[in-house]
């Protein structure tokens, strides 16, 4: 019996499943911040407790793909920006509640949207 049960939860299996989850949660999160033109892909999602993904690429008028990567990480001192090779710096002001008032909303709607539960907030 075990090992017919463990043939459905493989590493391989759980991988996809888990990127599955990630893909739908980040399509949430790149519509939270107004409409995504043609052509553009944005994406916004919780990778792990302590980190924040925001993701967007796009085709230049000369057709090359270009993007950009910014993630946020939590820590005790504050929320560190990285952003594409740039130097790290802590987020204040007016960018720090943008970014939580984001990660509520998301973590509403995806909470209902996803896993159709009603959020604990």
């Amino acid at each position: 019996m075990f090992t017919q049960l463990t043939q459905f939860f493989t590493p391989p299996k759980a991988k996809n499943v888990v990127r599955s989850l990630i893909k739908q949660e980040a399509k949430i999160g790149g519509q939270l911040f107004g409409h995504v033109p043609k052509g553009h892909r944005r994406d916004f999602f919780c990778l792990d407790s302590k980190t924040w993904v925001w993701y967007e690429g796009w085709t230049d008028a000369n057709g090359q793909e270009q993007s950009v990567t910014t993630r946020y990480e939590i820590r005790p001192t504050g929320v560190v920006k990285v952003q594409d090779g740039q130097q790290y710096h802590y987020v204040r002001g007016q960018e720090l509640q943008n970014l939580l008032q984001a990660a509520r909303v998301y973590y509403q709607r995806v909470t209902e949207e996803v896993y159709h539960r009603q959020p604990a907030i």
